[in-house]
């Protein structure tokens, strides 16, 4: 990040939209999947005709309830439904179904990993409401289509406290808030697809003032990289304008990623101009404590917990452990391969660096969970156990590793199959050394000369002689013992 605060410190809070996971609307029984043709998962309910009434999907109300328990809130035993009252071509009522007053989830927070150590967040509430539709702009036509599809497809708005001060620690929140959600399975997380969006608030102040400054909301960021970009563009504008006399409106602005800076929307309506009132049509939400203890029971084994499991339990490096439990399918396959093979820190670089390669390579991730990997779990744990058996070398595992991505074979079908077995006879080894180390002479001459950096080459020499398999230990011992003996 370039920014540069002066004597000024930046406040920033988040609003996150987060698309439920559910089969149905959280109105009605459409279909709330992303991708089919426009307006095809409609009904009269979710398209507001008159005289219908909405009802509500009860898998919603238990991922709200999740996602409050996974983030420490307090889960309100009485909600209440409001109607959000403004005009817009895609939200067909007139209107928008969403809480208030009364929300589902309150005073939670999450400690989020930042390069100055772990910082919490509070979140003020968490609340469920309806998405609206999609206006969509045709410019060869030169007209505005809207889609209502995504009308009704149940929505969690989640709000934090303007407790971060810079643009990264946006995204850190970002990141972590987005994995929990993919952890409880209640969210894709899908930036790009609308099914996790962000809508920023940020403000500049005097360094040391107790008092908040204008607020501008920033809209239309689609990655993590654009979010943290668009913060720290509005922060530099908005320090810039005060300095140049200027007084920061508040206001809605866009980010538009192609000249990386942010633009003038609309003047900014407070909470009071959508005239929200109690919706009519449904009764305050009553949530007994034995239903949050059922969904309780169910939670599963939250990122930062299954982090710290790898580091204590596992002896993992704090940077693999982050990087494993960033996505749960991820941390899974990784413990798949280590219950094949106990080598923790072995698997992990596997895990990290071979296979995760070729998942970005060959794009096996596009749904955000990666549904077929480049080799099963059990035959990474298998090739692993080779290894550390001396069976076979590293190196030649790599060429293990590509067999069985052509093949889907098993690592020690492919090892016997190939002769790749490793060799670890000291007869055989030294003989491979006797017969370099005559082919060279000068090289050793050298070497004991004083050059020492030809025990390099001396090893490829042995490894190129034995085809690869000898044993890249017991080569560098009676190398050394044969040059300087």
């Amino acid at each position: 990040m370039t920014l540069r605060l002066g004597n000024y410190e930046s406040v920033i809070g988040l609003e996150v939209h987060a698309e439920l996971a559910t089969a149905a609307k959280i109105f009605c029984g459409c279909s709330a999947a992303f991708g089919a043709a426009p307006n095809r998962h409609t009904c009269p309910v979710c398209l507001g005709m008159p005289g219908m009434l909405p009802v509500l999907n009860r898998r919603v109300v238990e991922f709200a309830v999740r996602a409050g328990l996974a983030t420490h809130c307090r889960i309100a035993p009485v909600s209440r439904w409001a109607r959000k009252n403004y005009f817009y071509p895609d939200l067909c009522k007139g209107y928008q179904i969403s809480q208030y007053e009364l929300p589902i989830c309150e005073a939670g927070w999450i400690d989020v990993p930042t390069e100055n150590g772990t910082k919490r967040v509070r979140l003020t509430r968490i609340h469920m409401e309806e998405d609206t539709g999609k206006n969509i702009h045709d410019a060869r036509s030169n007209a505005s289509l809207v889609d209502f599809n995504r009308s009704g497809v149940p929505l969690l708005e989640i709000v934090s406290e303007p407790d971060m001060t810079h643009p990264a620690e946006a995204g850190a929140y970002l990141r972590t808030l987005r994995s929990i959600l993919q952890y409880l399975q209640i969210c894709d997380g899908n930036m790009e697809e609308g099914s996790f969006r962000c809508d920023a608030n940020v403000s500049v102040r005097p360094r040391g003032a107790t008092t908040l400054g204008t607020k501008v909301e920033i809209k239309n960021m689609n990655s993590f990289r654009a979010v943290e970009r668009a913060i720290d563009y509005e922060l530099e504008r908005q320090i810039e304008l005060i300095q140049d006399g200027g007084r920061v409106v508040q206001e809605t602005r866009l980010y538009d990623p192609d000249r990386d800076e942010t633009r003038s929307m609309r003047s900014k309506e407070e909470a009071h101009d959508y005239r929200y009132f109690p919706d009519p049509d449904l009764p305050p939400l009553v949530i007994p404590d034995s239903f949050v203890d059922e969904v309780r029971r169910t939670l599963p084994e939250l990122p930062d917990a299954r982090r710290r499991r790898f580091v204590e339990d596992l002896g993992l490096p704090e940077y693999d452990a982050e990087v494993l439990t960033a996505r749960r399918d991820v941390a899974d396959y990784f413990e798949a391969v280590v219950a094949a093979h106990r080598n923790a820190k072995a698997a992990s670089n596997w895990v990290m660096g071979d296979v995760l390669r070729l998942v970005r390579e060959h794009k096996l991730d596009d749904a955000l969970v990666i549904e077929r990997w480049p080799v099963a779990a059990a035959d990474l744990g298998a090739l692993i156990a080779l290894i550390d058996d001396g069976t076979i070398s590293g190196k030649i595992a790599k060429t293990v590793f590509e067999e069985m991505l052509a093949t889907g074979a098993a690592p020690a079908t492919i090892v016997e199959r190939r002769g790749l077995v490793q060799v670890s006879d000291e007869g055989a080894i030294a003989a491979a050394i006797d017969q370099v180390l005559g082919a060279n002479a000068a090289k050793v001459a050298e070497y004991r000369g004083g050059k020492e950096k030809l025990f390099g080459f001396f090893v490829g020499q042995v490894m190129k002689a034995t085809g690869g398999k000898a044993n890249p230990a017991l080569v560098n011992v009676l190398l050394r013992a044969k040059l300087e003996g």
